[in-house]
This record gives C-alpha cells, sequence and structure tokens, in this order.
C-alpha cells in the first residue's frame, strides 16, 4: 500500500459497544500484524454514553481484551472525514466526504442484550474488522 497511513474509523451513536469492540479488535489486529506505523484506529460516537456497556466488557474480556478503562467519546465530522475507512454500526446517519469509504456492518446493539447474544456480535465484529484488515494488507 506505500507509504501511506490507512486511518480506520469505527463509529455508533453511543460509542459504548459495537464500536469500542470494533477498535479494539483493530488494535489487535493492527499488533498481530506488525503494521503498527501503518494503520490509525479513530473510534467515537455522535453520542457517546458514560461508559462502555458493562456486557460488552464481559464479553471482550473473555477473550483477553479489556475495555474497562475506555471511555465512550465524541468525534467529530472532520475527523472521520480524514478516515480511509470508516465502519458505521447501522445506526449512522453520516455524510462524509466522497473520499471516505463507509461501510455500514448493520450489527445489532449489544446493550442490555443477554451474555451470549453479546458473544455472537463481538465474534461478527472480530471478523469483519479481520475482514477488512485482508482486503487492505495481503498477508
Amino acid at each position: 500500500m506505500g507509504d501511506e497511513t490507512l486511518t480506520f474509523g469505527f463509529v455508533c451513536v453511543q460509542n459504548a459497544g459495537r464500536s469500542q469492540m470494533s477498535a479494539a479488535f483493530a488494535e489487535r489486529e493492527r499488533s498481530r500484524r506488525g503494521l503498527d506505523g501503518e494503520v490509525e484506529i479513530l473510534t467515537g460516537g455522535t453520542r457517546p454514553a458514560d461508559e462502555v456497556h458493562p456486557e460488552v466488557v464481559e464479553a471482550m474480556a473473555e477473550l483477553d481484551v479489556d475495555l474497562s478503562d475506555r471511555t465512550p467519546r465524541a468525534v467529530s465530522t472532520e475527523a472521520l472525514n480524514d478516515c480511509t475507512v470508516v465502519a458505521t454500526m447501522g445506526c449512522s446517519t453520516l455524510e462524509l466526504d466522497a473520499g471516505v469509504s463507509v461501510r455500514d456492518w448493520a450489527l445489532d446493539d449489544p446493550h442490555g442484550r443477554s451474555i451470549d447474544d453479546v458473544r455472537a456480535i463481538r465474534d461478527d465484529v472480530e471478523a469483519r474488522v479481520s475482514d477488512l484488515f485482508d482486503e487492505y494488507f495481503d498477508e
């Protein structure tokens, strides 16, 4: 892909579930593939919650991914327009520049769901993040 840094953005309304899982898996994938200098990861929400959903923290902890210290945060349209790819979680009405590849992953909201449901969403997110890296970086 040359010397250009790619930026992957993961966005949902509250930045407390799906987008947090996506960002964490992307960080892990970036590290596993040795792409630390080549991929930036941005996550945020349009109306951030006060905390990452407890059921999401629990489900991610099962995979040794600690989200307990993460805080949902707002993300600006300007920041997202600097991304290579923005994955939305099925809840977005974002209007981004034509140069940004927007993917709507249409994932169920894990908030308030059973741990089994959250695990299923988590595993779907993990696969989608891996596929995104595969698309941009040949193994």
